[in-house]
C-alpha cells in the first residue's frame, strides 16, 4: 500500500503509517530503523538494496532525499513531501520516502527524530556524499551504526585516510564489508598451515579501497611487510602470504571463483563472488557493536596509503605495477589465525 503526502508534517506521517499498517492487516516486528541519506538520483538503488536486506532484518526504512533548490526562492521555502509504503513489495517492514525541500533540507534531524521506532537501534547509511565526520553529523548522532562507502568517493584512498582521522565507535565502511569473505578464507587457511609468515602481497585494482583495507588489515594483524600490487581487477584479485614453508596464495582473477593454494595441500576452489549492495547492507545490519577490527585496520594503514607507482609490464612480467608497501609498524609477535576477528560470515 502506498500513501502520498504533500506539504506534510511528522505527525501526519505517523498517522499515515498507522493507517497503512491497519489496511495491510499484517504485523511485523521491526528490529531497527534504517535511515538512508541520499539524493534524488541515487535513492532508487539504495532503497532497492535496503528493501532486499529488510527481508532478513525487518526495518522501518526512512529515505531522506534533500532538495535544497537552485533559485533563491526555492532555497527560502520549507516543504516536506512524503510517500509511505507498506506491504510485500517493500520487504518486511515499512518504508517512508522523505523529500525535504528548500531550507528544510538543512533540518533533516528534526524531521527524522519523531519517526524513529521507539526503543529500537538506529543505523544511518550514506550511499554517497557522506559527511566528513559521520559521528558528529546530526543524523549520525542518532545512530548506533554509521555506514559510509569510500568506493563512491572521488578519491577512495584519501577517503580512507579521512575515515581513520575521525573514527568513532560505530563507524564502518562498505569497502571493509566487501573484504569479509577474503578475511574468512585467509584465516581458515592459516588455521590449516601453522607457519611463520615473513611477508605478504595484496593485488587488486588501482584506487580500490577494499584492496587497501585488506592490505592494512594483514599488516596490522601479522606485523609483516605488505606490498600493494596493482592489477586490472575486477576488485581484489589475489593475496599471497610468504611463509617459511612456501607461499599461501588466494587467487581470484575472474571476480567469482578463487583458487586457494596452501603448501603441502592440494589446490582447491573457493567461491568468492563479488556481492551485491543488498548483501553488504544485510551483513552490516547483523551487528550493532563497534567493529574493532575495522578500526585497527584503517588506523594502522592511514600513514602508508599511497597510490601505486608506475612500473613497466616487462619488469613485472604480467603487466601489473606495484604500489608503495603498507608496512606493519608494530613489533608484535606474528599473529596467525584469529577467526573471531577475521570473519563475520562465511564467504558467499
Amino acid at each position: 500500500m502506498n500513501i502520498d503526502l504533500t506539504d506534510t508534517t511528522s505527525s501526519q506521517l505517523n498517522a499515515a503509517l498507522i493507517q497503512a499498517r491497519r489496511a495491510v492487516g499484517s504485523a511485523v516486528g521491526m528490529v531497527l530503523t534504517l535511515v538512508i541519506v541520499t539524493d534524488e538520483g541515487n535513492h532508487y538503488d539504495a532503497l532497492r538494496a535496503a528493501s532486499e536486506a529488510s527481508k532478513e532484518h525487518p526495518s522501518r526504512i526512512l529515505v531522506v532525499i534533500k532538495r535544497p533548490g537552485r533559485s533563491p526562492r526555492e532555497r527560502a521555502m520549507a516543504r516536506l513531501d512524503a510517500e509511505v509504503r507498506v506491504g510485500a513489495d517493500v520487504g518486511n517492514g515499512e518504508t517512508v520516502l522523505l523529500r525535504l525541500h528548500g531550507e528544510l533540507a538543512n533540518h533533516a534531524y528534526s524531521v527524522v527524530m519523531p519517526l524513529l521506532l521507539p526503543d529500537a537501534p538506529v543505523v544511518v547509511w550514506w550511499p554517497e556524499d557522506a559527511p566528513e565526520d559521520p559521528a558528529k553529523d546530526l543524523l549520525g548522532t542518532l545512530a548506533q551504526r554509521r555506514i559510509t562507502d569510500a568506493a563512491s568517493t572521488e578519491d577512495p584512498v584519501a577517503a580512507l585516510a579521512s575515515r581513520a582521522e575521525v573514527y568513532a565507535p560505530g563507524d564502518t565502511d562498505l569497502a571493509w564489508t566487501r573484504v569479509t569473505p577474503w578475511r574468512s578464507v585467509l584465516a581458515a587457511a592459516l588455521d590449516q598451515k601453522h607457519s611463520k609468515i615473513v611477508s605478504a602481497e595484496v593485488e587488486g585494482e588501482e584506487y580500490n579501497p577494499s584492496t587497501e583495507l585488506l592490505a592494512m588489515w594483514l599488516a596490522e594483524r601479522l606485523a609483516v611487510p605488505v606490498e600493494r600490487v596493482v592489477s586490472p581487477g575486477p576488485g581484489i584479485t589475489a593475496v599471497r602470504l610468504t611463509t617459511e614453508d612456501g607461499d599461501i596464495c588466494l587467487d581470484r582473477s575472474d571476480g567469482s571463483l578463487a583458487l586457494l593454494a596452501v603448501p603441502g595441500q592440494p589446490d582447491r576452489h573457493v567461491a568468492l563472488n563479488r556481492r551485491t549492495m543488498a548483501e553488504l547492507i544485510a551483513e552490516e545490519l547483523r551487528r550493532l557493536d563497534p567493529d574493532e577490527a575495522y578500526e585497527q585496520a584503517v588506523r594502522h594503514g592511514v600513514g602508508n596509503l599511497q597510490r601505486p607507482g608506475p612500473r613497466s609490464a616487462e619488469a613485472n612480467g604480467n603487466g601489473t605495477a606495484p604500489a608503495a608497501p603498507a608496512q606493519g609498524g608494530k613489533a608484535a609477535a606474528n599473529k596467525t589465525a584469529e577467526k573471531a576477528e577475521a570473519s563475520r560470515e562465511r564467504p558467499s
